[in-house]
């Protein structure tokens, strides 16, 4: 098989592995005596409240709210989508975030909340908590972003500054019963991480907020500064902790991740005979560090014939003020090419989500002859990997990977083919 479809093969079936409509279905629970609510938000939103409604049963009452990323909707019936942006929150998911809180907070003993969970979600159910602007929010969270910070940090401080995150759904149900149903979309799977983890415990305070924001050097607006200082001071403000009542009523289930993904890709290079070899599902740090690091894995290779090497998890990109287009995967394939000079392969990088970054398309792939063929069109590779320009670089080739969203989200994916012609 060519190398580039079969790259592209399996990263569709890592995809597919994370499809809600096939890994949601199993884990509904019976509908109660009572109402279901179906609250939840992020960048499988929309298709996971679309599997609820197809085995849900038609006579058991259901109603809900969900929020996901703009261009993500799905057509529903009993629930409600609602549009919102990531990675920076605005005013539609803060509103939706309002919402779900009041309609928790009218659940009985007898009705069910039924929380849907996906990556994202941190950013699309972001109601600031009182004395901090939507504004400051806003600020925050890009300077975080920009400065790299890994996503257990950046939801560190979110948890403590958003009104649902940190188990604040949960403690809003009051004494329904509750299931939330979660795709994983952080190296860990840990609930509490995963958009903040509404439905779950937060092991972390007001006082770890401010430790990370100090770390990463961020300039504190004035109302997030104050609220995180006098929380700091009164744990009673804080998010509730593991052994509160309020998650007594809870179950929390990861339906989704990065694992199952990966797997079933290497499933894809075995059957067409080629080894795969599955490094790490939990790869985090800088993009180009991290491309280097591969490089180096493959230059120390005893052994020649065909491999496929593939990983998950989830780089980062600190930028510089000004830089050009591209996410974490394409910055990493074009590390990678610079890193590889020489080596002849083959390799994909993209989001599971469909989105790269900001940009419209899911990643990119290489093939050995590509900076041969960016030196014939006069595009240096160097430039643009220093500009932060990667999306550039590989539109300037054609080899863009777009495949719009895909609605579920678990991380990065990443596949290096070796000694395939």
């Amino acid at each position: 098989m060519n190398p580039r479809t079969l790259l592209l093969d399996s990263f569709h079936a890592a995809v597919a592995a994370a499809d809600p409509a096939r890994i949601l279905p199993p884990h509904l629970p019976a509908p109660p005596s009572g109402r279901t609510l179906v609250v939840g938000g992020g960048k499988a939103a929309a298709s996971m409240a679309a599997a609820v409604e197809a085995h849900w049963p038609a006579a058991a009452r259901l109603s809900g709210l969900v929020v996901t990323r703009y261009r993500h909707s799905l057509p529903t019936r009993r629930i409600e989508v609602v549009e919102a942006s990531h990675p920076l929150p605005d005013g539609r998911g803060e509103t939706a975030a309002l919402r779900m809180l009041e309609l928790a907070a009218g659940l009985g003993e007898d009705d069910l909340l039924l929380a849907l969970v996906s990556g994202g979600g941190s950013s699309l159910l972001a109601a600031p908590v009182a004395g901090v602007s939507l504004k400051e929010l806003r600020q925050v969270t890009r300077a975080l972003l920009h400065a790299g910070a890994p996503i257990h940090d950046i939801n560190i401080v979110r948890k403590h500054l958003t009104r649902l995150s940190g188990g604040q759904l949960a403690r809003a149900s009051g004494k329904a019963r509750g299931r939330a149903l979660i795709i994983s979309d952080v190296v860990g799977d840990d609930p509490s991480t995963i958009a903040s983890g509404p439905c779950t415990p937060d092991p972390t305070t007001c006082s770890d907020a401010l430790d990370r924001l100090a770390h990463f050097r961020i300039a504190l607006p004035r109302g997030v500064q104050r609220h995180l200082e006098a929380c700091s001071a009164n744990a009673r403000d804080d998010t509730p902790k593991p052994g509160d009542p309020c998650f007594s009523r809870m179950e929390t289930r990861v339906i989704g991740r990065a694992h199952d993904s990966l797997m079933a890709a290497v499933g894809v290079f075995e059957q067409h005979g080629i080894p795969a070899l599955l490094i790490s599902d939990s790869i985090s740090g800088d993009a180009q560090t991290v491309a280097r690091q591969h490089a180096a894995l493959v230059h120390a290779r005893l052994a020649r014939g065909p491999l496929a090497l593939i990983s998950g998890g989830e780089t980062t990109v600190a930028l510089r003020p000004q830089h050009g287009r591209g996410g974490r995967n394409s910055e990493y394939l074009l590390a990678l090419a610079l890193a590889l000079r020489g080596t002849p392969a083959w390799a994909i990088a993209c989001d599971t989500d469909g989105i790269d970054g900001s940009e419209d398309n899911a990643g990119a792939l290489l093939s050995p002859d590509t900076l041969a063929r960016a030196r014939a069109l006069g595009v240096r590779a160097e430039s643009l990997l220093a500009a932060h320009d990667s999306h550039g670089f590989f539109s300037a080739l054609g080899d863009l990977v777009v495949t719009g969203p895909t609605r579920t989200n678990v991380n990065d994916y990443r596949a290096l083919l070796l000694d395939v012609e």
